[in-house]
């Protein structure tokens, strides 16, 4: 902790960083579920609220990034630092183009996969999720970083079987579908399930950026 003392108010910027994105999933995960359940007023309401939170993301990201580089704060450490919230904001950028995608296309799901969609979704954003604690301990206890990213691995994986067993129903199980409805429903399975791979990549680097830390 000794090593950013001397930064401590871009550590608090990025906390809440954090938290912008973690607000993201869970609006993500309702705005998903409003769409589906045809609560069409609830759902444009998430856009409007979904738009101003990576609205307030992105500002609070270029801050962060103006006072690495104009304060020469935490030097050794920056490039790591900005590649880490430039790939984290591909999540929160992801929470907001894949409701829009919904909204403008409008897929028609069929009420049998709605609830595989729901917890697709609910999978897939417990990987964005369960990296937000290991981000924060990697600037206290980067040791613990390793233990924490486990659980981001794990939804990773539980949501690409998900997203499997779902491809498979629609192009072998559900009937009456056209071949342009199985390819589009398909493309909203991986739209959904890329929370997770986005996730994933982010993990990948913070494990690299805690063992610089611990060496």
């Amino acid at each position: 902790m000794a090593l950013f003392k001397s930064s401590k108010s871009v550590i608090r910027d990025i906390e809440e960083y954090i938290d912008k994105i973690d607000q993201g999933g869970l609006l993500f995960k309702k705005g998903l579920t409003d769409f589906l359940d045809g609560r069409d007023k609830f759902f444009q309401d998430v856009l409007l609220s979904i738009t101003k939170e990576e609205g307030k993301a992105d500002t609070l990201r270029r801050k962060i990034e103006n006072e690495l580089y104009l304060h020469s704060l935490l030097p050794e450490h920056r490039g790591d630092l900005m590649r880490l919230l430039e790939k984290m904001d591909n999540i929160m950028d992801l929470f907001k183009e894949i409701l829009y995608q919904f909204d403008v296309e409008v897929p028609t799901i069929p009420e049998e996969l709605h609830d595989d969609f729901k917890r697709l979704s609910e999978l897939s954003v417990a990987a964005a999720e369960e990296l937000l604690p290991a981000v924060r301990v990697y600037f206290t206890e980067p040791h613990s970083v390793k233990d924490r990213l486990h659980r981001v691995y794990f939804y990773e994986k539980e949501t690409d079987k998900l997203a499997l067993d779902i491809k498979r129903s629609i192009f072998k199980k559900v009937p009456n579908l056209l071949q342009s409805q199985k390819l589009h429903l398909r493309y909203f399975t991986l739209h959904i399930e890329s929370v997770s791979d986005a996730a994933e990549e982010v993990a990948d680097i913070l494990a690299i950026m805690a063992i610089k830390r611990i060496q």
